[in-house]
């Protein structure tokens, strides 16, 4: 017994781990499909309003293996599945496989509607994994040397993975985790229950030792108003209790909430306790700022959590409104990641989501900017992560978005929101959205010049070189058709081929960071837009990011580290534990709930509330890649009116630790070679590396990986 469970043993740890794959994008697009129509209002279903996608119903993965020993393989499937050896089938009801000496093609074809196709197959050496590819049948077939026979028709051709490595949990069966969480306080009225957590939450809704015969509502709130408000409060549960017996009930929907009014309707109902069971994506917190203002902390902390609460599946927009994937606020949640959690899967499964299939018939989300901006998340997730795979076999899905883009050109060669297109930009009253705006065509340039990045990337040479032609040919445009010398700045738009008189931040703050100014015309948009109080100003955290961002980039993070103070700052005067939708200090009491003409239809708990997170880390920490996946990067720390500061900024391999005060710098290396860069009075001293005059009060000094350095200066 002991010789063959050693035996056993031995053979389980010379095993390959296996994984259930599927193919790429389709796992991601059946999550998205089943996360995002659980949104209800009023207690309705609340479906997104665009166009939805679903998964291949019939796959076929394969591999071909060359084995110096035969062995046995276990298949597990996601559907009613064909077995193959060598193009020869085995009866369907066999799960395995003996697999001979020698080279062989084994093939596995998946028909599932309820959820998207996948595979589990573990044997000694041969084992489910990204080197399996597979095909939708859409005759790209595959050669015995596991290459296609048109390349240039090369689309997704490795299996798609996450970490579902247990036979027994396949991806059908994903939910996220969660952790029992207790009231902070009750108070219980003579027909109902108010019950507060203390703070913003999100998850399933627990009443224990429920019974009776009755029935219950339960009103929840994002603040204390809303779930007092039985005829305005935007999410309910309405319960029929027929228990003689006392048991627990967990609702079936998770919720966010801070306040839940429970409330006795008809009948005799009873229950001991309540609690919620919070649902959280199991991502881990890298990144770390703190600081010597204790203000800045606390907005720092909220800002984490506000990012957490609206990690899930993917990175939605907000946990109450909407729990959607909206790409323009996705973006934002990338860029935060990269300074917190520097989680990819949760990236590239929030990008292939939003991008559904072929053939493309709308924008993203029906909006014009979000579509551009999905472009440019794909640019800073490389530079980030330097993960030039998923840019290969993601490319033919950006070139086909692109191609969309180009047909609807107007004359102009600009784009122009057409019949069916939302051109979003922001939440702003008055804002005009007719012609050719400066904004869209700014982000359509950047577009362009990443789908030059990737063409490159992906070995499509002549349209590398046609996407920069035509980049560089719309950034000419902006300044031709939009500069105003007199006023110094970007016009608004064009309409009927004339400029309008406005002036607006948008194409402005975007033109500096994307650094298409040139030095003279950056100083010039900033006093003359960013620090113009007689330009309409930015009331959502949405743009407040950006121009915090343009501003930063200018150097005033004097002024931005104020700001941050006194616009975040004054959401926690007003009792926030999560950052809001919109903020406007011009509004009293509960004028701060209300929105879309609801009274408590703005959200309290929205991701791109969150940036202080990526203000803090890529411009006062000041951590930034200068070569995808931080081959090489910058270090150019900011105080900022701060007496010191110190943080870690994640990266592919490792954490750089970055602390400030008045009058040293301590840092750590990552991966890759970094450069700090700072400025002294006095000439600085580092024992552990050299220190490079640049003049006029200039240094560097090389960060390598691994390496800790402390600089003294003035």
């Amino acid at each position: 017994m002991l010789l063959l469970l050693s035996i056993l043993l031995g053979q389980f740890a010379f095993a390959q781990k296996a994984t259930w794959i599927w193919y790429p994008g389709d796992f991601e697009i059946d999550l998205a499909n089943k996360m995002q129509n659980r949104r209800t209002d009023r207690n309705t279903f609340f479906p997104p309003f665009w166009k939805m996608d679903a998964h291949y119903v019939l796959m076929d993965f394969h591999t071909i293996v060359d084995l110096k020993e035969p062995e046995t393989i276990t298949v597990h499937a996601e559907g009613t599945f064909n077995l193959k050896l060598d193009g020869q089938a085995v009866e369907s009801w066999v799960h395995q496989l003996y697999v001979p000496a020698g080279k062989h093609k084994i093939n596995v074809k998946v028909w599932n509607e309820a959820s998207a196709p996948a595979i589990f197959v573990q044997g000694k050496t041969i084992v489910s994994d990204n080197s399996w590819l597979v095909t939708f049948e859409d005759k790209e077939w595959i050669d015995e040397s596991g290459k296609t026979s048109d390349i240039s028709a090369t689309k997704w051709l490795n299996a798609g993975s996450w970490n579902f490595n247990d036979p027994a949990q396949p991806p059908s069966k994903f939910k996220l985790p969660t952790r029992l969480i207790a009231a902070v306080s009750k108070t219980v009225n003579k027909n109902s229950t108010l019950v507060d957590f203390g703070k913003e939450t999100f998850g399933f809704l627990k009443l224990h030792n429920l019974k009776g015969i009755g029935d219950l509502v339960i009103y929840y709130g994002e603040s204390k108003e809303e779930a007092l408000s039985e005829t305005d409060a935007m999410t309910l549960d309405r319960l029929f209790i027929n228990q003689k017996e006392a048991k627990d009930s967990v609702m079936p929907l998770s919720k966010a909430f801070r306040y839940v009014n429970i409330v006795r309707e008809e009948g005799s109902v009873s229950f001991d306790d309540v609690s919620m069971l919070y649902e959280y994506a199991d991502v881990k917190q890298r990144g770390a700022f703190t600081c010597s203002d204790t203000l800045i902390n606390k907005i720092y902390d909220i800002s984490k959590y506000t990012l957490e609460l609206n990690t899930r599946e993917f990175f939605i927009d907000g946990i109450k409104r909407d729990r959607w994937v909206w790409s323009g606020d996705a973006y934002q949640s990338y860029l935060m990641n990269y300074y917190s959690y520097f989680d990819n899967p949760t990236v590239t499964r929030t990008m292939m989501a939003l991008r559904g299939k072929d053939p493309v018939t709308a924008h993203i989300n029906t909006i014009l900017d979000y579509t551009f901006y999905w472009f440019i998340s794909v640019y800073d997730y490389y530079l980030y992560t330097g993960d030039k795979k998923f840019i290969e076999q993601f490319y033919p899905r950006m070139q086909s978005m692109m191609d969309y883009c180009l047909s609807r050109r107007d004359k102009n060669g600009l784009m122009e929101g057409l019949s069916g297109d939302w051109t979003f930009i922001d939440w702003a009253a008055g804002l005009s959205k007719k012609g050719e705006i400066s904004f869209e065509q700014m982000l359509f340039a950047r577009s362009l010049e990443t789908m030059s990045l990737c063409a490159d990337i992906a070995n499509d040479k002549n349209n590398a070189e046609a996407y920069k032609k035509l980049a560089a040919d719309i950034k000419q445009k902006v300044f031709s058709l939009y500069w105003n010398d007199q006023k110094q700045a970007l016009v608004h738009s064009r309409v009927d081929g004339k400029q309008t008189e406005n002036v607006t931040r948008y194409a402005n703050m975007f033109g500096i960071f994307f650094n298409y100014f040139t030095e003279g015309q950056k100083q010039a948009v900033k006093q003359h837009v960013l620090l113009n109080d007689s330009i309409q100003k930015i009331t959502t955290p949405y743009m407040r990011f950006y121009e915090l961002e343009a501003l930063c980039a200018m150097g005033e993070q004097p002024y931005v580290l104020n700001q941050m103070k006194s616009y975040w700052g004054g959401m926690l005067n007003l009792g926030a534990t999560s950052f809001w939708e919109e903020y406007n200090p011009d509004k009293k009491g509960a004028e701060h709930l209300a929105m879309y003409g609801r009274k408590f239809g703005k959200s309290l708990c929205h991701a791109w509330g969150a940036s202080p997170i990526y203000l803090l880390g890529k411009y006062y920490l000041g951590v930034i890649p200068t070569k995808p996946g931080y081959e090489t990067y910058t270090v150019q720390p900011q105080l900022g009116g701060l007496q010191w500061m110190q943080g870690k900024v994640p990266t592919p391999d490792g954490d750089i630790d970055v602390y400030m005060s008045v009058k040293e710098i301590k840092i750590t290396g990552a991966c890759g070679t970094g450069t700090l860069l700072f400025k002294s009075k006095n000439k600085p001293v580092c024992k552990e590396g050299v220190i490079a005059d640049k003049g006029n009060g200039n240094y560097e000094l090389v960060i390598e990986k691994g390496k800790s350095y402390v600089v003294a200066y003035k």
